[in-house]
């Protein structure tokens, strides 16, 4: 267990820096695996087990969106003023889909997980800008807009653990931005929604059962949270080399693949 979290760690971080996932497309997977494998699904921890992916997730994406941040900051890949007013909203948005995620039934936020999964694939192949470069919109969106749509944004990252990925790369990306731009954005705003995601993890995860006991942080799997971070540190320092070297086309086409790979297995893992 303890290489297959390493390895998992090290993909994850190789997944942040060219893709901005914050690892939780494959954390959440993982953890929500082994927690059933380990303490069988009818435990109390069983029944907990995609909370525990979630909240591990969302406190590991802490230390792989930092770091990934300070290597795209370093590069000159990051668009600050693009960053800022979805911050704003991403903050309130995060702390209220993790308070919704303690309190919801585990297999339903697996099942909210994959039907994200799938529009977000569907929205990038079917709907033009993604695969292709889209020009810049002649129209800015106002202040206003964009923090309530980082709000949304801050929401549906905490609740399924997956950072901020999924939802700001399509929208960067059509607002006339390279997938290295987009996926660079993607960890700074990823960064604010892991912090008070896991805040509110430890504060209420009093009340899920099943969770808190040895080798707990409230429902933080502390073991697999070190083990992935470690992993995720070795991946994001050999991948940062590679920042804006993979063609915008054959960038723009892995991500949705990438994807569906990570869809495979939560359908296959129920």
């Amino acid at each position: 267990m303890i290489t297959l979290l390493l390895l998992c760690g090290a993909l994850s971080g190789v997944t942040t820096v060219l893709f901005g996932f914050g690892g939780g497309f494959f954390t959440v997977p993982l953890i929500y695996t082994l927690a059933i494998a380990q303490y069988g699904a009818a435990s109390p921890t069983g029944l907990a087990a995609m909370q525990i992916a979630v909240a591990t997730s969302t406190c590991v994406m802490i230390f792989s969106a930092g770091l990934s941040t300070l290597h795209h900051h370093r590069a000159g890949s990051l668009d600050w003023r693009s960053v800022r007013p979805l911050v704003v909203g991403i903050i309130p948005g995060a702390a209220l889909g993790a308070a919704c995620a303690i309190g919801l039934n585990g297999d339903l936020v697996r099942y909210a997980f994959i039907a994200y999964l799938l529009i977000t694939i569907a929205d990038c192949l079917l709907r033009p800008g993604f695969l292709r470069r889209a020009p810049a919109p002649s129209q800015q969106v106002s202040g206003g807009a964009t923090a309530g749509i980082g709000g949304i944004i801050g929401l549906i990252a905490a609740l399924l653990g997956v950072g901020g990925s999924v939802m700001t790369v399509p929208l960067m990306r059509r607002r006339g931005a390279s997938m290295t731009g987009a996926t660079a954005m993607a960890n700074p705003l990823s960064l604010p929604m892991a912090v008070i995601g896991t805040l509110v993890w430890l504060a209420m995860a009093r009340h899920l059962p099943g969770t808190g006991g040895p080798g707990f942080i409230g429902a933080i799997n502390l073991r697999a949270a070190l083990l992935l971070a470690a992993g995720a540190w070795v991946g994001i320092s050999l991948t940062s080399r590679f920042i804006g070297r993979l063609p915008d086309a054959v960038h723009a086409r892995i991500y949705p693949l990438l994807l569906t790979l990570v869809t495979v297995v939560m359908v296959v893992a129920g």
